[in-house]
């Protein structure tokens, strides 16, 4: 996921419509023709369509400013200005839109192929065939048409996945989504590798289902330390947590005593609303054997499994549980 982005902002501008026409017939032996000037056309507008093959809002930090096309102009002979044609703005699901003067939310949008008028073209101005009246037969006077209007929007976009893979830098995670999935992120031995949410494809007794390695967090991360806030957002739209830990390092609960803080500390609904499966990782090392009692009593009652990407030990387990944590919904 390359150029991965998942905020910016953008600027939406509906059409303005079309001036009606100042007109009369001309026709010969006709010498008193009235009023025939024809109505402005309206104005396009701004539309948002949600598309499951975007990703990202990469196309939008490309190409920032959206108008759609103007009305045009009523003629003679009572005939209509074209209506302008709408802009559509495609956007991936999950993304929320706000106003980006006012912070005001104007949209949560989640469902692939839903579209949303943001802003509405101006009306066409009416002609002058419209005025005439017994009294004014002749009028000499047309509408103009309506401006449209235009608006600045911040447009963040929250990974919709069932299950998000949280846990410390090195803990794991796409080392794990690799091995389970069709996804291929990178994976070196250091901090923060993953610096981007990564996705991928598990199916699971004929069930598809989305995991989505969120980057590593650290104590502080709900304050905005290391990657902080940006990527917390992304679990808020995961249906399950899997919490992954390293059994190779000392207090694995601790580990996942300060993963719980910072999730509770970005939003409490994250910690206590979703079901959730801990996972001890790297079981082929050191130590990990001995820790894996310690963390299961840890967590009484809670889905604890011990695994590793490398030998594959335990991921049949791993999968029935969280499998059983999407059914727990």
């Amino acid at each position: 996921m390359t150029g991965f982005v998942d905020e910016t902002v953008i600027r939406v501008s509906a059409g303005s419509g079309g001036n009606g026409a100042v007109s009369f017939r001309r026709e010969k032996f006709v010498p008193r023709g009235g009023p025939d000037g024809g109505d402005g056309g309206k104005g396009g507008d701004v539309v948002i369509v949600v598309r499951r093959n975007l990703k990202t809002l990469s196309h939008l930090k490309m190409k920032r400013v959206f108008a759609a096309e103007n009305g045009r102009q009523g003629s003679g002979n009572r005939k209509q200005g074209r209506d302008g044609n709408d802009v559509e703005v495609a956007v991936p699901p999950g993304t929320i839109l706000h106003d980006a003067d006012n912070g005001e939310l104007i949209a949560d949008l989640l469902i692939d192929g839903e579209r949303r008028v943001l802003l509405k073209g101006g009306r066409g101005g009416k002609g002058n065939a419209r005025f005439a009246t017994s009294t004014n037969q002749a009028p000499r006077h047309a509408e103009d048409g309506g401006e449209g209007s235009e608006r600045s929007l911040r447009v963040e976009l929250h990974l919709i996945a069932d299950i998000g893979l949280v846990g410390h830098p090195n803990a794991g995670k796409s080392t794990l989504l690799s091995v389970l999935t069709n996804a291929h992120p990178e994976i070196a031995d250091y901090p923060f590798t993953t610096r981007v949410p990564h996705l991928g494809l598990l199916r699971l007794a004929e069930r598809d289902l989305i995991l989505a390695d969120i980057p590593g967090l650290i104590e502080g991360a709900s304050e905005g330390r290391g990657l902080g806030t940006r990527f917390l957002k992304h679990v808020s739209r995961c249906a399950v947590l899997l919490y992954m830990v390293d059994l190779s390092q000392e207090d694995p609960a601790g580990s996942i005593r300060t993963l719980e803080r910072e999730l509770e500390a970005y939003s409490e609904g994250l910690f206590m609303g979703k079901p959730r499966v801990i996972a001890g990782t790297k079981m082929d090392l050191e130590g990990a054997t001995e820790r894996l009692p310690e963390l299961t009593a840890a967590f009484p009652g809670e889905p604890v499994v011990g695994i590793s990407s490398h030998t594959h030990l335990g991921l049949q387990d791993l999968e029935r549980a969280l499998m059983a944590a999407m059914e727990s919904r």
